[in-house]
């Protein structure tokens, strides 16, 4: 016992060693350096588990296959400029946006807001009916229920037709996808994988990383990103939840490409193996607006998520909404929602009235009273569950996909996100959140300091574990 004991003291002090030299904020080394010598024991294994913050080997495997899409595409190159938006057309803070993402804004594209489960299943699965060459099919969840079900035999069925299905799923998200509904798919033709989070030796401890992306893309020139997962749940069939708020969109033209290049990386991450892809940004039917594909991920030199949502903030001359159903932000993120208040912006936060993760449900709370003395108005959704990921600035910017408000998508999660520069589509975001609204109840000032001494302490104690949530 003693010999354990002192070999765990002996480890929690070069733990120490690594997280003063890794962890990116004080306060976090701060918090581990002090546990892993106070409680070694339970501190070790949960700082080599939840206490790393870059995902390792990732950026060297999304160099090799871009380099390698490079080579095998370089006509794609040259052909992609005619559809890229030139700087002078940006304001400085999409310009920002642009360089921080290494992807560029497109114009020709056009968009389609997609509002709840039924309109985004219905579009999805109307485009892998339609697919003649390949469909890329990525979730964090998937269930073997009626729709994941409906979603497989239609995988199964275009594969039979010649169709190549490339499957990629979270292992920890869809931990309980049977080994049958994966075995289907691979007897039938479709490529299954994982995302393989804990690959190499380094990387063997890498469990608190998830791949929450979203995607799917048709032929290369159709692609969807949102908040939604696949399971019934998200068509409102689970009687625990009722309706389910969440927002998907449906794009097509050059924008495409980034949603492609974003699966094609994981994919490659995930199986080493490069995929053969139509690279060809082609227009869009109709339409002609600007989007940009964001994919954000702990493998960033940068936390491009947490900088992303800082512009938007900074950004922001009338108008920032933020719907998500988890409001755990940072300190940049508050003190960028402070200063949006003093400059007059109407900033409202939608949120969920219903938690369905009751630690996060808890430390939104001292969030909102940390901001009580401004003008900024949490709204809280009283219609079912709100699980979108919108944020809207001005009349002209809307933003819609995965990455929540949270530490867990600033930091740890790999997340996809697509913003579109345009009035009319940005109307249309608009008009939504107000229904949104209209379905909520504004939070009032007092409201946390009104609660009985338990729920804030409650609330108080979660909130240290905000880091990891």
């Amino acid at each position: 016992m003693a010999i354990a004991l002192l070999l765990f003291h002996i480890l929690g002090a070069l733990s120490s060693v690594h997280a003063i030299m890794s962890t990116r904020t004080s306060q976090g080394a701060v918090a581990w350096v002090v546990s892993l010598n106070t409680l070694p024991f339970v501190a070790v294994p949960a700082y080599w588990v939840l206490g790393r913050n870059k995902f390792q080997g990732y950026v060297t495997a999304r160099k090799l296959i871009d380099e390698e899409l490079v080579q095998v595409a370089p006509e794609t190159v040259a052909h992609v400029e005619e559809f890229l938006v030139s700087h002078e057309g940006l304001t400085p803070g999409l310009r920002m946006v642009d360089a921080l993402t290494d992807m560029p804004f497109t114009k020709g594209n056009d968009v389609e807001l997609l509002i709840d489960g039924d309109a985004t299943f219905e579009s999805i699965i109307a485009g892998i009916e339609g697919a003649r060459d390949y469909v890329l099919f990525q979730f964090y969840i998937i269930k073997d229920d009626r729709v994941g079900t409906q979603l497989k035999d239609l995988l199964i069925e275009k594969a039979h037709q010649g169709v190549r299905v490339f499957f990629l799923y979270d292992e920890i998200g869809s931990s309980k996808l049977s080994r049958s509904y994966s075995q289907e798919l691979r007897d039938a033709g479709v490529e299954v994988s994982a995302f393989n989070t804990t690959q190499g030796h380094r990387n063997r401890f890498q469990l608190n990383f998830r791949n929450h992306r979203k995607i799917v893309v048709v032929d290369g020139h159709t692609a969807w990103i949102g908040g939604h997962n696949v399971g019934d749940e998200y068509l409102g069939r689970d009687p625990k939840f009722g309706h389910w708020r969440d927002t998907h969109v449906r794009m097509e033209g050059p924008a495409v490409i980034g949603a492609q290049i974003s699966f094609a990386e994981d994919w490659y991450w995930a199986t080493r193996e490069s995929l053969a892809l139509d690279w060809r940004p082609d227009p869009a039917a109709t339409g002609d607006r600007k989007m940009l594909v964001i994919p954000t991920s702990p493998a960033e030199a940068r936390e491009t998520a947490s900088l992303m949502f800082i512009q938007a903030i900074s950004a922001a001359l009338d108008r920032v909404w933020i719907a998500s159903p988890y409001f755990v932000p940072d300190e940049g993120v508050l003190k960028a929602l402070e200063l949006a208040d003093l400059r007059g912006v109407d900033v409202r936060i939608l949120i969920p009235d219903e938690p369905d993760h009751m630690l996060v449900y808890l430390a939104a709370f001292t969030f909102v009273d940390e901001l009580a003395n401004t003008n900024i108005g949490f709204y809280r959704y009283t219609g079912g569950f709100l699980h979108q990921k919108v944020v809207l600035v001005d009349d002209h910017i809307a933003v819609v996909g995965t990455a929540n408000l949270d530490n867990r998508s600033l930091r740890l999660n790999f997340e996809v996100s697509a913003l579109t520069l345009d009035p009319e589509f940005a109307g249309e975001v608009a008009d939504m959140l107000e229904e949104d609204f209209a379905q909520s109840r504004k939070m009032q000032p007092g409201e946390f300091r009104d609660k009985p001494f338990w729920f804030r302490f409650a609330a108080r104690a979660t909130r240290l574990t905000a880091p990891i949530l």
